[in-house]
């Protein structure tokens, strides 16, 4: 008797987490593949060991496949759960890390798996546009929508169109790329004023949220990747992007003090993605004008950012297992 309500107990348990499953630990994924791919470039220009890349690599697939079936499970067994996630104003803007998993894993498997790679990215940037537009248009007919509601996090969606030319420039035409990198640049302008409107004259983040201050790091790094992917050399708008990641880099980390006083929240993993796309383009510039200077950043960047996906992801099994992660908020 005792068993059976003990394992009736552990399936509600498991019932419950999947109807809290967030959709904001597919940025787990965006983190991962990010350092697969610093790995990677790391590789290429120091000789860095070419396996670690490889195993992120595959370890981000798993994980990307593992967090597609609980979610798609989330729908299937509680659509209205899920429904509510989609349509919440804050929670919605995490959805389109799906499709930027779809597309990093495409710019990640290029060069060893194109044609896996190739249909991966083409189901990505599809999937994309959709919840581009789906977010755009949540955001230009609501009812609902505040400006407390405004953080980094409503950059996702933009950051996601910025992502496609990494892989895109060598899998379609590249009037595609600059279709989707149009998209992004414009509109990270845009957000950009409303999202320092918001943080400097409304009130402070909640703290569950100031983690998403990295995703204010991304956009210049994805753009200056993706602008050099584009036209091929660095120019005078490639610097701009650059220097204006490189300055964002330097705010984030002058107020390191405060990110480090924080608990863990699943929206910890915004520390990743932002850090691994600075990290890309730092040796993306080091590969286009050299510098002692420029080649130890990389490297100490690349370790930074290996010893914060690994915390975080252990910090994240500890949450997982005292059943913090898939808990109602």
């Amino acid at each position: 008797m005792n068993a059976n309500v003990q394992a009736a107990a552990v399936g509600a348990r498991h019932a419950g987490g999947l109807e809290h499953f967030p959709v904001a630990l597919f940025s787990m994924v965006m983190g991962m593949t990010g350092l697969a791919i610093a790995w990677h470039r790391a590789h290429v220009a120091f000789g860095a060991p070419e396996l670690v890349g490889q195993g992120v690599r595959v370890l981000s697939s798993l994980l990307f496949a593992l967090l597609l079936v609980l979610y798609l499970a989330k729908w299937v067994k509680f659509p209205k759960a899920a429904a509510a996630e989609a349509n919440h104003p804050i929670r919605v803007n995490f959805l389109p890390a799906i499709s930027i998993d779809v597309l990093l894993l495409a710019t990640a498997w290029l060069q060893d798996a194109p044609f896996t790679a190739s249909a991966l990215w083409i189901a990505g940037v599809v999937l994309h546009l959709v919840l581009t537009l789906r977010t755009f248009g949540s955001w230009l007919h609501h009812t609902y929508y505040d400006i407390k509601h405004v953080n980094p996090a409503w950059f996702i969606p933009v950051v996601g169109n910025i992502v496609v030319p990494l892989a895109g420039v060598k899998i379609a035409s590249p009037e595609v790329s600059w279709f989707f990198f149009s998209i992004g640049i414009v509109f990270w302008f845009v957000l950009l004023t409303i999202v320092m409107n918001r943080l400097f004259f409304h009130e402070p983040l909640p703290v569950k949220l100031l983690p998403t201050m990295f995703i204010l790091l991304a956009p210049p790094s994805v753009g200056f990747l993706s602008w050099i992917g584009l036209t091929g050399h660095l120019d005078a708008f490639g610097r701009v992007l650059y220097y204006a990641a490189l300055f964002m880099a330097l705010l984030l980390f002058s107020n390191a003090p405060r990110f480090l006083r924080l608990p863990f929240f699943v929206s910890s993993w915004a520390y990743s993605f932002p850090l691994a796309a600075f990290t890309i383009a730092t040796i993306t510039m080091y590969d286009h004008i050299g510098g002692r200077l420029l080649a130890a950043c990389s490297m100490g960047l690349l370790a930074l950012l290996s010893i914060v996906v690994v915390l975080l992801v252990v910090r994240t099994g500890v949450a997982a297992v005292r059943g913090q992660v898939c808990v109602s908020e």
